[in-house]
């Protein structure tokens, strides 16, 4: 969808971007705060962030419990939610245009001016509790923050957090609300049909938001480290659930981002993929998979996937030998305009609604205050190199800073045997 991009500096400090999609029939809104779950005041109530954003939604100014707030946000099918990460909260809002003000006033009220009370905390304590120790049957979940732990990032696992959920008071909602939702260290993007009569109308709309005075939260830095495999042990576990990463201590910038998807596509993306596929074809492994993440400090080549016990060491020495070609510089040329095309056309596809492209320039300026250049992304797939490829798959294997934690009920040495084969 053609769309073109205001970025904007408001009077009370708050700093985002409005997006015009000319014509567009729904106006979608992202409002964003470092202030997740690493800006607690103190380890005993790490959770806090995430039970201010299950409150977000409840009692305000105007309404005086979630119900009512909730009848009158979705009479006309406008949807909302909120999502919390180790290093955000953030808000998302999308409606139909006819009523885009009445939801943006709406909005604002969940922001602004939450009313925090003792008998919704106490609801919401509990609903949050359900959620992770749901969350700890999924193994996935289950294994990434206890690599991140590995690699030396201060974050709690699933248990840990769970346990600090009874030690958070009123006054802590109140106090984490009032450090982290403040003017200057608010981010937001606005895409729908904004011409220049409506984006001047938004922009008196936000600088009206009544939010403190405060600051742009600093984002925390680790130091990162390399460590042994890590097996959290399930008795009941019928399989390896696996997860492995490989992490530089800088931020890869879009071009290098690109790079590294054509990489992946090529080891994991499809049924013909060096790793995935032959995996398949050998009968080692139903799914597994791999991805570039980026957070403000660090890019992290991560891995996973689930295997039998016993198709373990064949999928890892696969794995290693396909890992040892691109380091030694051998990727084909045919695979390699194969995953340039399919970049291209995942990009195409990537832009079809408003929301979607809301999000696109979200990830980067909620992370990096930088706005992509979507009008240049084709480019740089079509320049994408051999070269680029391995010097950064290079880069992120020779860093020194890799773990992998599996769950299973298997016997730890087969993990710490698995990891050994990937030490390249």
């Amino acid at each position: 969808m053609r769309h073109s991009i205001e970025e904007v500096r408001l009077k009370n400090g708050a700093i985002g971007l409005l997006i015009n999609v000319p014509g567009a029939s729904v106006m979608a809104t992202r409002v964003h705060f470092r202030g997740g779950l690493r800006y607690c005041r103190k380890p005993e109530l790490y959770e806090i962030a995430h039970i201010v954003e299950h409150l977000s939604f409840g009692a305000n100014s105007a309404y005086k419990s979630e119900f009512a707030y909730e009848s009158e946000f979705t009479k006309n099918g406008a949807y909302h939610n909120a999502w919390t990460s180790d290093l955000s909260i953030c808000y998302e809002t999308e409606c139909a245009d006819f009523e885009w003000d009445r939801i943006l006033d709406l909005k604002r009220l969940a922001i602004t001016s939450p009313r925090f009370n003792e008998a919704e905390l106490a609801a919401e304590k509990g609903n949050v509790k359900s959620e992770l120790t749901g969350y700890m049957n999924d193994y996935n979940r289950l294994l990434w923050p206890r690599l991140q732990q590995a690699i030396g990032e201060n974050v709690q696992n699933l248990s840990e957090r769970v346990r600090t959920i009874p030690n958070i008071e009123l006054k802590d909602i109140r106090e984490h609300y009032r450090r982290t939702h403040t003017a200057q260290n608010m981010r937001f993007v606005i895409a729908g049909n904004l011409g220049i009569r409506r984006r001047h109308k938004i922009k008196k709309m936000l600088e009206a938001w009544d939010l403190k005075d405060g600051e742009r939260l600093d984002i925390p830095l680790d130091e990162l480290h390399g460590s042994e495999a890590v097996l959290i042990r399930r008795k009941d576990a019928s399989n390896i659930t696996f997860g492995f990463s490989f992490v530089t201590p800088r931020r890869f910038d879009s071009a290098c981002t690109i790079a590294m998807s054509c990489l992946n596509h090529i080891l994991t993306g499809t049924m013909s993929s060096r790793i995935f596929g032959e995996a398949r074809r050998r009968g080692l492994v139903y799914g597994m998979g791999s991805s570039l993440n980026l957070d403000e400090s660090k890019s992290s080549w991560d891995f996973d996937g689930e295997v039998d016990e016993e198709n373990a060491i064949e999928l890892f020495d696969l794995i290693r030998a396909e890992l040892s070609k691109v380091l030694n510089g051998e990727i084909d040329d045919n695979d390699l305009e194969t995953a340039k095309s399919y970049c291209l056309g995942r990009f195409q596809m990537a832009a079809q609604t408003v929301g979607q492209i809301a999000d696109f320039y979200a990830e980067e300026f909620f992370k990096a205050d930088e706005v992509e250049n979507y009008g240049k992304i084709p480019d740089i797939v079509r320049t994408v190199d051999k070269e680029e490829i391995i010097e950064l798959a290079r880069e992120l294997v020779s860093s020194g800073i890799f773990s992998l934690v599996a769950v299973g009920s298997c016997e730890k040495t087969l993990i710490n045997d698995l990891a050994a084969r990937l030490h390249l």
